[in-house]
């Protein structure tokens, strides 16, 4: 008698199977991914002893960089997980190479990259001129820029992520991070020497 109820079973569970399997095969519709970001609201960032300050996002938190290099800093994003790094160099009969250093360092990525575009940055009133560089693709950074004063003053910067390159995943926060280094070049401004 067991025999045969496990058989009973057997048939029913199998039955009740194949039964489940029909009807119409409906494709899973496309979930999108929905980022949100804080509204970029700006403070004043002056350094002690930096020769440049900007504004900066109020999200962000800038940390100088102590090391044989002076004048460097960097600003976190911690919910991004990105940093700009900014490089500060004295100009000093070097502006040659400052520059052509600034142009190779972006072209670098060129074999990982899908392109570059660059926008020329001029500001007569602040005395500030450089280059942005969007980089698209699976390269290291999708932001990278330069400003000088062509006199005194040079200032590399770039975006990275703490994150392998994925283009496609990171390019909402990369746009981002892109509208504040432009408030960054926007609001710079080269500060006297005491």
């Amino acid at each position: 008698m067991s025999t045969r109820i496990y058989y009973i079973w057997s048939l029913l569970i199998l039955s009740l199977f194949l039964y489940s399997c029909g009807g119409d095969v409906l494709p899973k519709p496309k979930g999108e991914l929905r980022l949100s970001f804080l509204d970029a609201e700006y403070e004043k960032l002056h350094l002690n002893g930096y020769p440049y300050s900007f504004e900066k996002n109020v999200n962000a938190k800038a940390k100088k960089v102590f090391s044989r290099k002076k004048n460097w800093c960097n600003i976190e994003y911690s919910k991004l997980k990105a940093t700009i790094y900014l490089s500060y160099f004295k100009v000093e009969n070097n502006l040659d190479s400052l520059l052509r250093d600034a142009q190779n360092l972006a072209q670098e990525h060129v074999v990982k990259a899908d392109g570059i575009i660059y926008d020329i940055y001029e500001n007569q009133e602040k005395n500030v001129y450089g280059m942005l560089f969007d980089i698209s693709g699976n390269a290291a950074s999708q932001t990278q820029f330069y400003v000088t004063d062509s006199v005194r003053n040079f200032i590399t910067g770039s975006v990275y992520f703490k994150a392998k390159p994925n283009y496609d995943s990171i390019l909402p926060a990369s746009t981002y991070l892109r509208k504040d280094v432009e408030h960054l070049i926007d609001t710079l401004e080269w500060v006297e020497e005491e």
